[in-house]
């Protein structure tokens, strides 16, 4: 009964569209048989008026043709439409609309389409978004259990047995402030994941100084350099257009993982920041470490996130998420950030700010 009473819509649509049409037709008729009319009356006995019956009732059955071959050709279309509205609440239904029969149908049918792929891929991304922030979320939860199992244990045995000695004290305060820091940086982190899906809302750009931000930067990093024996150098000076919190927060991820890979190599190590500024305005910042460096088959991914490399495998502390969120924060800002390595001997990252770069906002 459903698909009887969805026929008769077609139909009733298919006559419904094309009433101006038919309006014409018959006007034309009309005109054709007044011609008769007005020359059977200049000249009578000229034409009989079963002439002009015969071509009304001719003209009406052909056009009546012309509808039905019309109809036919677009009953499909409607069926399919029909099963598309039935069925919207489907992601695909769009897809079911194939038997598009006029030009108007076909762009009207490949317009859906594209929205449809284009609703798909906005789909994907932000699922994509949401797996990589999900994920993110249990494995900084996984790592921030260790530093608060590092703090809990250390009360306890503090409590069980009280360090005799100041320097036992000094040693206990140090372990539970670094396991602190790292309870802090893992905050950051998240904080930082969290603003970058409104990353357009938290941005102020201005002319800022970069050797003021990597001496700052350095001295929120300056005891775990004194105790791992890395001593930053700074050369150079140079201002860029850039928001002074994002390119912080690059900076300290560069500077964590400088002393991260640099800590258990023995022997004092340099980390140097170098500035230049050039003619056409832009200022390129080299960050160089004297760490363990990457192995050549982990360069093309360390910005992937989630990936930790043979590295992150054998220090046990990576995340796979802070050279990932550097190198987003980079591009949306409009720099550049590359790197360069060599296993065993350090690496070197290096972040171009482009006078252009700041205004787009390139994702």
């Amino acid at each position: 009964m459903n698909q009887e009473f969805g026929r008769w819509t077609s139909v009733f649509m298919f006559l419904k569209d094309r009433l101006l049409n038919m309006l014409c037709a018959l006007t034309i008729i009309a005109l054709a048989c007044c011609l008769y009319l007005l020359e059977q009356y200049r000249y009578p006995g000229f034409m009989e008026p079963e002439t002009v019956y015969y071509f009304i009732l001719l003209a009406v059955f052909v056009y009546g043709i012309w509808l039905a071959v019309d109809y036919l050709r677009m009953r499909y279309y409607y069926k399919q439409l029909r099963e598309a509205i039935d069925r919207s609440d489907e992601l695909g239904a769009v897809t079911l609309i194939q038997s598009a029969a006029t030009g108007e149908q076909q762009l009207a049918a490949r317009l859906l389409q594209d929205q449809h792929r284009a609703y798909l891929n906005e789909l994907n991304q932000h699922k994509r978004q949401q797996e990589i922030h999900n994920h993110f979320v249990m494995q900084w939860v996984h790592h921030m259990k260790t530093p608060v199992s590092v703090v809990d244990l250390q009360v306890q045995e503090a409590l069980r047995q009280p360090p005799d000695s100041e320097q036992e004290w000094t040693e206990l305060i140090g372990s539970v402030r670094e396991e602190t820091e790292r309870l802090t940086r893992g905050l950051e982190m998240m904080l930082y994941t969290a603003r970058l899906d409104k990353f357009e809302l938290d941005v102020h750009i201005r002319k800022t100084s970069m050797h003021d931000i990597i001496r700052n930067a350095i001295n929120a990093h300056k005891r775990l350099c004194i105790q791992y024996s890395i001593f930053p150098r700074v050369e150079g000076e140079a201002w860029a257009e850039t928001d002074d919190k994002w390119m912080t927060f690059v900076l300290n991820q560069l500077i964590s993982n400088a002393i991260k890979y640099s800590k258990s190599k023995p022997g004092t190590k340099t980390l140097q920041f170098q500035l230049e500024e050039h003619a056409d305005g832009s200022v390129r910042l080299q960050v160089t470490d004297a760490g363990i460096g990457i192995a050549s088959h982990d360069i093309p991914r360390i910005f992937d996130p989630f990936f930790t490399g043979e590295n992150g495998r054998t220090t046990g502390e990576s995340t796979g998420m802070g050279l990932y969120l550097a190198k987003q924060v980079c591009n949306r800002l409009g720099h550049t950030l590359q790197v360069e390595s060599e296993l065993g001997a350090g690496t070197t990252f290096t972040i171009l700010f482009q006078p252009r770069g700041i205004h787009i906002m390139e994702s």
